[in-house]
């Protein structure tokens, strides 16, 4: 027996990103596998389909999705692709649930098998199948390069004859995986380069890269991460200590990287708007929590803001695929781990264990129903409140009652964080920085 495997063409106008590489197709062909990849999937990734079709893949449509017992995606899939989808059918993607009820129910009525990469356990036998890792590190990368082409002057010291350039002084907000990458990048480009994050651990790791770690030192600090690697919530006054430092220390800067995100949570504001007032013209903030909300107050998601006193605010929306090339084959690589775990290569078809780890970590939806604890609950509790009968009004249908509508739309929606790595079972809060240790990555 064999399966079918499909590898779609992002419908997102932003993701030029694609859940397949020539690599990957050879191997899952190599297995037994038929694999059919969207004629035009990984043009924006610099792959054609003659690439594809030379590793072994055959080059089809989007209704192709209706053979295929696993679908290869980059990113949730929507209402109309599902439709497409047959029940049963193991899509694995980067979900982002959270805030996203309506579409977690979706993948569920759909009777897909949805799993949620950004959410796969942080262990050793996991590390290759952790894009949040792989996609983190490219967009700590990319931030700095974007900073530098908005500063627009060179970053190194030069001396030259005819006088000495400065070099610029660039402060990486948040030491996980995207700040220890930005840090290494604006260290290779000759920039002055400083860094904070609420957890202890990461000082060693700052310093080894050439970089200055700045932060409040006391004793809440040194017992500030929890034994999964996550910063813990800060008090108020540590808070307070830490924000008084960080805000004299961001004006002296030329470019300032935020990168801290909350699982399930609105991205902490690090940056207020008399801190950006304070900057010199000419300064950048290049925000990477821009879609959660923002580290940085005044950023706008998708836009380069100039502030009244000449500060550029950078929110690029999905900063991994900036750099799509390489970003789709490391994410590529990260499915194809994970695939390989859930394949009978004996009879070489999908053989799903439901008891395995990674499973449990990473599923969302399956048999029609959500099964992940973390949204699992709401979802039960949405369907009961459905079921109950709506008060009748007078003069209107059953169903019409403005109140009861009124009331769901002005109900607030929970607010959307794209986690650093949330976990299957409910992890500790990120402080301030929000950003995970080195070893686990963050987004």
């Amino acid at each position: 027996m064999s399966g079918t495997i499909f590898i779609p063409r992002e419908i997102d106008p932003i993701e030029g990103r694609v859940g397949g590489s020539p690599d990957t197709v050879k191997r899952l062909a190599a297995l037994g596998f038929d694999v059919i990849v969207e004629a035009g999937a990984g043009t924006l990734s610099r792959i054609t389909d003659a690439d594809y079709q030379a590793a072994g893949a055959k080059i089809g449509k989007a209704a192709d999705a209706a053979r295929a017992d696993v679908v290869l995606k980059v990113r949730r899939p929507s209402e109309a692709e599902l439709k497409t989808y047959k029940s049963g059918a193991a899509v694995l993607a980067t979900m982002d649930p959270y805030g996203h009820d309506a579409a977690v129910a979706a993948m569920a009525k759909a009777g897909v098998t949805a799993f949620a990469m950004e959410f796969m356990p942080r262990i050793t036998r996991a590390q290759v199948m952790d894009v949040l890792s792989s996609q983190a590190n490219l967009a700590g990368y990319q931030a700095v390069i974007d900073g530098a082409s908005e500063y627009d002057r060179a970053l190194p010291m030069m001396m030259t004859a005819a006088g000495t350039v400065p070099a610029a002084k660039v402060f990486i907000m948040g030491v996980g995986v995207a700040g220890l990458q930005a840090i290494a990048t604006a260290r290779r480009m000759g920039a002055i380069v400083t860094a904070t994050d609420v957890r202890p651990a990461v000082k060693e790791q700052v310093a080894s890269l050439g970089a200055k770690f700045l932060a409040v030192e006391d004793e809440e600090f040194k017992a500030a991460e929890t034994a999964g690697g996550y910063a813990k919530e800060m008090s108020k006054e540590y808070q307070a200590k830490q924000a008084a430092l960080t805000d004299e220390h961001i004006a002296k800067q030329d470019i300032v990287i935020t990168t801290a995100l909350i699982p399930g949570r609105p991205a902490p504001k690090l940056v207020s708007a008399q801190v950006v007032a304070s900057m010199k013209p000419g300064s950048v903030l290049v925000d990477l929590a821009v879609e959660r909300g923002g580290n940085v107050e005044g950023a706008v998601a998708g836009k380069v803001v100039t502030t009244a006193n000449g500060v550029k605010i950078v929110g690029h929306l999905n900063v991994p695929g900036r750099v799509a090339a390489s970003a789709s084959l490391l994410y590529a690589k990260n499915l194809f781990a994970f695939l390989e775990t859930l394949i009978d290569k004996g009879a070489k078809q999908i053989a799903i264990n439901r008891d395995d780890e990674l499973v449990k970590a990473t599923m969302l939806t399956d048999g029609g129903k959500v099964v992940h604890p973390n949204f699992a609950n709401a979802a039960a509790a949405a369907s009961t409140a459905a079921e109950k009968p709506k008060p009748i009004v007078a003069g209107q249908n059953r169903g019409d009652d403005p109140a009861t509508d009124g009331a769901a739309k002005a109900a607030p929606k929970k607010a959307a964080a794209k986690s650093e790595k949330p976990a299957a079972a409910k992890k500790p809060a990120a402080a301030r920085t929000g950003a995970k240790k080195s070893s686990e990555g963050d987004a």
